[in-house]
């Protein structure tokens, strides 16, 4: 996790974590969160954040940076596209929870092979 701070006062912050690319054949780095402290946004620490994180993925020889981020929201989308963020338009998140994550692992416990 990356922490920013103006001062000694917390500005924002970067959760990530490896993943890994086997299209690439090289690890990654997964962005989970970011979040800049509403007073500091359009101050450059979102950028800075971002900064640091490609350094990260450079130093460590990451093949990718990447993160979700939910299609109505226009000023992170506009952040991300002027950064040189591509958007994957052909790819759909899909997702197990729930009911639906509990019937499956059951079936685990059931499965005989077939």
């Amino acid at each position: 996790m990356l922490l920013a701070r103006v001062g000694d006062e917390p500005a924002g912050f970067a959760l990530f974590f490896h993943n890994y690319s086997t299209f690439l054949g090289r690890p990654g780095l997964y962005l989970e969160d970011l979040y800049v402290v509403p007073k500091w946004r359009g101050k450059g620490i979102g950028r800075r954040l971002f900064a640091r994180l490609a350094a990260i993925a450079m130093e460590r020889r990451c093949g990718r940076l990447e993160w979700w981020v939910l299609d109505w929201n226009e000023p992170a989308l506009e952040f991300y596209k002027r950064l040189g963020a591509q958007s994957m338009n052909d790819w759909t998140v899909q997702r197990l929870n729930g009911e639906a994550l509990a019937r499956l692992a059951a079936q685990d416990e059931t499965d005989t092979g077939g």
